[in-house]
């Protein structure tokens, strides 16, 4: 019975020491959470739907060629054409004088009522399904 009471004292040491040991490894070490740091949102990047898109450098090739040398020209020259008529040239603006207003502007005669264009084809048609529906009951019935 002592030889386990020495066995366990000598346990008991081993342990105290142990934790002697770890305790001075941690002195100035105490558990203190970090700092949390200030929430910085990342920066907005628009979408770009093309972002990742690709092309062989052959298709791009073929699609410049296609394309005639004055094209970009004549874009820029129609930009910069007039846009209002004062600035149109003479030769440009319409040979017929605009037409004279009316005194009741905005109005047209109104169309008189009647039945509307090609009813008489939707009227056959129907007519036409009326005698073959009668005459499929004619047959069931008999």
């Amino acid at each position: 019975m002592s030889n386990a009471k020495d066995e366990t004292a000598e346990r008991i040491a081993a342990l105290e020491r142990e934790l002697a040991e770890l305790k001075s490894a941690m002195a100035g070490k105490e558990d203190k959470p970090e700092p949390k740091k200030e929430f910085v949102p990342a920066p907005f990047q628009k979408y770009d739907p093309t972002a990742n898109f690709t092309m062989p450098a052959s298709a791009l090739a073929e699609m410049v060629r296609v394309v005639p040398d004055n094209f970009m020209r004549d874009v820029v020259r129609d930009n910069r054409a007039p846009q209002n008529p004062g600035m149109i040239p003479d030769s440009q603006q319409p040979a017929s004088p605009s037409p004279q207003p009316s005194a009741t502007p905005g109005w047209i005669e109104p169309r008189p009522l009647g039945p509307q264009p090609g009813i008489n084809l939707v009227d056959a048609q129907l007519i036409a399904d009326d005698v073959r529906q009668r005459a499929e009951l004619a047959r069931k019935l008999k």
